[in-house]
């Protein structure tokens, strides 16, 4: 077994996990292939649809997913359901099939299936999903506003939020302080730091947690 599965690499966070990965040994699951990356890790490319098969043979320790689209760059609410949710689910059931324990999801704050925001009950379902799965410990990130140079274009509405985040971030006391803006290297370090952990259970980590984590 590897020590970990990555899926997602080509986002901010999961850039960052494979930037950061130190001693933690990666294989890295693409549908593209990845010209930069570090000759410690192991890439594999293949399609999504093969995605859960290809898990289920690597086998590894820690199944981690930095997989997330938007619905503006999926181009519609099924497209983007289908990375989100199903491409993560199916994913996630390779990972199971194969004896993996333990699973690490990059979601959003105020994820929850009762959501009326359609990406929030796609993220909440999706964390619903995966906690019936019956992992032996399942470790759930929330962040907020990720902040860090985004590979591919822009998103303007991303960038405009970015430039008011540290008066956002300001105004945010108390509950609300897990809305606060995060950087996608903070958020990649605690990933990083659970894929060591083995205590079982499920457990939501959101911007305190994770900055203490990555610390």
């Amino acid at each position: 077994m590897s020590d970990a599965l990555l899926i997602g690499a080509t986002g901010m966070v999961g850039g960052a996990v494979i930037a950061h990965a130190g001693v933690l040994s990666l294989t890295i699951l693409v549908r593209r292939d990845k010209d930069d990356l570090p000759e410690e890790h192991a890439l594999l490319v293949a399609p999504p649809e093969r995605w859960a098969d290809i898990i289920a043979v690597e086998r590894p320790a820690v199944l981690i997913s930095c997989l997330g689209t938007t619905i503006r760059q999926a181009g519609s609410q099924a497209a983007f359901r289908a990375v989100d949710h199903g491409l993560i689910l199916s994913a996630a059931k390779g990972a199971r099939m194969a004896g993996t324990r333990h699973m690490i999801l990059v979601s959003a704050v105020g994820a929850s299936a009762n959501s009326r925001n359609f990406y929030l009950k796609t993220k909440g379902e999706t964390e619903d999903g995966l906690r019936a799965l019956g992992f032996e410990r399942l470790d759930i990130l929330r962040p907020g506003l990720l902040m860090g140079d985004r590979a591919g274009p822009k998103r303007l509405g991303e960038g405009i939020a970015m430039v008011a985040a540290p008066i956002t971030d300001a105004l945010l006391h108390g509950s609300l302080r897990r809305y606060r803006s995060i950087p996608s290297e903070t958020v990649a370090r605690a990933i990083v730091a659970l894929a060591g952990m083995t205590q079982p259970g499920v457990r939501i980590h959101e911007n305190d947690a994770m900055r203490r984590l990555a610390d």
